[in-house]
C-alpha cells in the first residue's frame, strides 16, 4: 500500500497538527488583529473610568484599525478620555479626524459643539488668570459685555484698550458695530462710519470694514462710493460672496448694468441657490440687451425661489 504524504492526510482527515493547519497570516493582519484587541481593551478601560491607562492604548492602536464601527467607537472614547485628563491636542486631532470621516453624524456634531465650547472656555480662563492686565483679556471681557447687550460698558473698555494700544486691529470695528446698534434704524450712522474708516486705517486688509462702509454709502444713496468699497472688499477677500452681490447691485443702481454683470456672475457661481443673485443678474442681462441670458437667469431664480419657499411677488416678476 502506498504511503500517504502528510499533506494528503491533512486534506482527507482534517488537521491533526494545529500549527501545520493554521492559515497563513500576514504581518499586517497580525498587527491589525493585535490592534483591534488592544482597542477593545482601551474602550473597556474608558468605560470604567481608567482614562490615564486607556489613552496610550487607544492612540497607539487607532492608526491600525480599519473596521469602521470599531474605529468610530475608539475615536469617541479617545475624545472623551483626552478631554477628561486635559489632553486637548489629542482630543482635537481625534475629533477632527472623526468629523472628516463622519461629517453628518449627529453625535459627532454634538460632541464637536461641546468640545470647542469647552476649549474656548478653558482658553478664556487661562487668559484671564495668567494675563489679566493684557489688552487681549480686556478685549475678551468687552466682547462678552457687547454680546450681552451692555454696549456702554463694552465701549468704555474698547476705548481704554485704544488709549494704550492705538494700533490694535478690530477694536474700531467693534466700536462701529456698537455705534450702529445705538443709532437704531433711523439714527445717524456718521459715528459708526467714522469708526469703520479708522479700522481700515489701522488694518487696511479688513474686508468686513470695507463692506460695512460700502453698505452705509449704499443706504445713503452714494452708489459710486458704495461700489468702490465693495470692490475693495472683493479684492481683499476673494471669497466674500456678499460683497460681489452688493457691488453688482450698486453698479446697477447707478445705471452701470454692463459693469454689474461680472460681480453678479461671480456671486451666482458662489451662491447658486440664492434667488436674489439670479434676479439681479437677469436684470443686468436684460438692460444690456441679452434677452436669452436674462430668461435663463430668471428660470434659475424661480427654481431657487421654489426651493427656498420664496413667495415674494417681486422676485417672480419678469424683467424688461
Amino acid at each position: 500500500m502506498n504511503r500517504m504524504t502528510g499533506a494528503k492526510w491533512l486534506l482527507i482527515f482534517g488537521c491533526t497538527i494545529p500549527l501545520a493547519c493554521a492559515p497563513t497570516v500576514s504581518p499586517a493582519q497580525k498587527t491589525a488583529n493585535t490592534s483591534s484587541a488592544s482597542i477593545q481593551q482601551g474602550i473597556k478601560l474608558v468605560e470604567t473610568g481608567h482614562c490615564k491607562e486607556a489613552l496610550p492604548v487607544l492612540t497607539r492602536g487607532l492608526p491600525h484599525v480599519s473596521d469602521k464601527s470599531l474605529r468610530y467607537r475608539a475615536q469617541m472614547a479617545t475624545v472623551r478620555c483626552a478631554m477628561a485628563i486635559d489632553q486637548e491636542k489629542i482630543a482635537a486631532d481625534t475629533l477632527i479626524a472623526l468629523a472628516n470621516e463622519s461629517p453628518d453624524d449627529p453625535e459627532v456634531l454634538y460632541i464637536e459643539t461641546h468640545f470647542f465650547s469647552e476649549m474656548g472656555m478653558r482658553a478664556a480662563r487661562r487668559l484671564t488668570q495668567r494675563s489679566p492686565d493684557s489688552y487681549q483679556a480686556k478685549r475678551l471681557q468687552a466682547e462678552a459685555l457687547e454680546s450681552d447687550g451692555k454696549n456702554e460698558q463694552a465701549a468704555a473698555i474698547y476705548h481704554d484698550i485704544l488709549r494704550a494700544h492705538p494700533n490694535v486691529s478690530g477694536i474700531h470695528y467693534h466700536l462701529g458695530q456698537i455705534a450702529l446698534a445705538e443709532a437704531g434704524p433711523n439714527g445717524s450712522t456718521d459715528a459708526a462710519k467714522a469708526e469703520f474708516e479708522k479700522e481700515t486705517q489701522v488694518d487696511p486688509s479688513n474686508a468686513s470694514a470695507e463692506f460695512v462702509i460700502g453698505e452705509l454709502d449704499r443706504r445713503g444713496g452714494d452708489f459710486a462710493g458704495a461700489a468702490r468699497h465693495f470692490a475693495r472688499a472683493t479684492k481683499l477677500d476673494v471669497g466674500f460672496s456678499e460683497a460681489y452681490l452688493a457691488l453688482g447691485m450698486s453698479l446697477a443702481a447707478s445705471g452701470n448694468f454692463a459693469e454689474a454683470k461680472a460681480p453678479l456672475q461671480s456671486y451666482v457661481k458662489m451662491e447658486p441657490g440664492d434667488p436674489a443673485g439670479h434676479y439681479q443678474l437677469a436684470v443686468a442681462y436684460a438692460r444690456t440687451g441679452d434677452k436669452p441670458a436674462a430668461e435663463r437667469e430668471m428660470a434659475l431664480q424661480r427654481q431657487a425661489a421654489a426651493h427656498h419657499g420664496v413667495t415674494d411677488n417681486a422676485q417672480g416678476h419678469s424683467v424688461q
